[in-house]
């Protein structure tokens, strides 16, 4: 990877706190970083990494924050990007907020964090949990005699300390869906696909070994078994406590977990998705006096399951006025700010269809500007019910005490990028 070095910049370029890690690149470099920016900018090719001779600026912004990498060597770019990444999750673990004034108020403990998540310009410690055990904020406070760092640091297993315990263990297991759709005008999928996510909250003793199974076709097809439904999960990316090697040898997805909170995994399933909420708009303009929209949602998914906080959000035209709204079920509400209206549903179960009309005065003096047509959005979320069919077939947890341990498991799927287009 080789990182030269670190900087925090406020949004005039001033250096608020910097790590040299290498020594190989001017730490004067830096004050040519933001008229770099500022010139890419104007010229319209503002991009991700800025190079100024052999010298390469790798950047990122937050709040009112810049994140810097120099280095003068072919670094693994995406891997210092996931890094400055991890700085600002980091960062935001310990302060709640990460901008200029938490950065200024934290001084000692941002060196500290700086000292420990880099050494030598290659990631080290990155998890916000073990950090969090040898470097507090009360960190001028810390007797001799607390400030060891603990083993987790040097162990095999730097996720997980050691020596947790619970009266009740247990493992909740999240698999979340979210649905990208983009329909047109005629009614037609043009894209689809599901990004989904596991999700772990563990609640165990010691150091577990956990093995989860899931319907994967791959599998299926390498154990000799088809035998109900499977899917095929592409761009599949691991939390650091799964063994690749094992998954890639055998398909098992074997980890020992890290304590409380944590995504094991993320997939795509790249297939055709039939909308789960249709929506059929009519949309009428009258010129110099109003606008007239019909908007009609239908669930296109099981009789069983509901759909629950339901947002349909229809554009209006900017110059629009005098909102009138009759709805079938749920409230509309005018945003002008965002020059649209939203139709909130809090329950919307599968197969029911629901209306909302909704009249809007227009200026007599008609607005020359061109406006955009922006598309239909919807916003919502399925409990109980996964469009791709996933599955956990099963979840073992090996501990050496012999515990019994639950796994409860939730299924929820969720609107992602899920657009509409109008006529109009």
């Amino acid at each position: 990877m080789s990182s030269s070095a670190i900087f925090v910049l406020d949004l005039k370029g001033k250096v608020l706190i910097c790590r040299n890690y290498k020594g190989d690149v001017d730490m004067a470099e830096i004050d040519h970083f933001l008229p770099l920016l500022m010139q890419h900018e104007e010229d319209g090719l503002l991009c991700p990494v800025l190079s100024r001779g052999n010298v390469h600026f790798m950047w990122i912004k937050h709040s009112n924050l810049y994140l810097v990498s120099t280095t003068n060597k072919n670094s693994n770019a995406s891997l210092v990007y996931s890094f400055l990444y991890k700085i600002v999750e980091v960062f935001t673990e310990y302060f709640k907020e990460l901008e200029e004034e938490s950065i200024q108020d934290n001084f000692v403990v941002v060196y500290e964090l700086l000292d420990e998540l880099m050494d030598f310009g290659f990631p080290q410690t990155t998890d916000s949990k073990i950090l969090q055990e040898y470097i507090t904020q009360e960190g001028t406070k810390l007797e001799v005699g607390k400030s060891k760092v603990p083993t987790t640091v040097t162990n095999a297993v730097s996720w997980r300390s050691e020596g947790i315990k619970y009266k009740k263990n247990e493992v909740f297991i999240d698999v979340i869906e979210s649905i990208n759709v983009l329909v047109n005008a005629n009614g037609s999928v043009m894209s689809s696909d599901i990004v989904g996510s596991i999700k772990l909250k563990t609640m165990l003793s010691g150091m577990p070994e956990l093995r989860l199974g899931l319907n994967d076709r791959v599998l299926f097809a390498l154990t000799g078994r088809d035998k109900g439904k499977t899917v095929v999960m592409e761009d599949v990316k691991f939390h650091q406590c799964v063994r690749l090697s094992r998954f890639d040898s055998d398909r098992t997805i074997s980890f020992i977990p890290p304590d409380g909170e944590s995504e094991l995994m993320s997939y795509r399933i790249n297939t055709h998705v039939k909308p789960l909420i249709w929506i059929e708009s009519v949309i009428e303009k009258f010129s110099h006096s109003r606008v007239e929209i019909m908007v009609k949602a239908k669930g296109q998914f099981k009789k069983q399951s509901v759909a629950n906080n339901v947002e349909v959000r229809v554009p209006v035209p900017s110059d629009a006025d005098s909102p009138k709204f009759k709805t079938s079920t749920g409230q509309a509400k005018y945003v002008p700010e965002k020059n649209m209206v939203v139709w909130t549903i809090k329950s919307f179960p599968g197969g029911k269809e629901f209306l909302m009309r909704a009249h809007f005065g227009l200026p007599s003096v008609e607005n020359n500007e061109l406006e955009g047509k922006p598309p239909i959005t919807v916003k919502f979320e399925i409990p109980y019910f996964t469009v791709s069919g996933i599955q956990v077939r099963y979840m073992k947890i090996i501990e050496k005490s012999g515990y019994q341990a639950l796994p409860w498991v939730r299924y929820i799927t969720q609107s992602g990028d899920y657009q509409l287009r109008s006529n109009v």
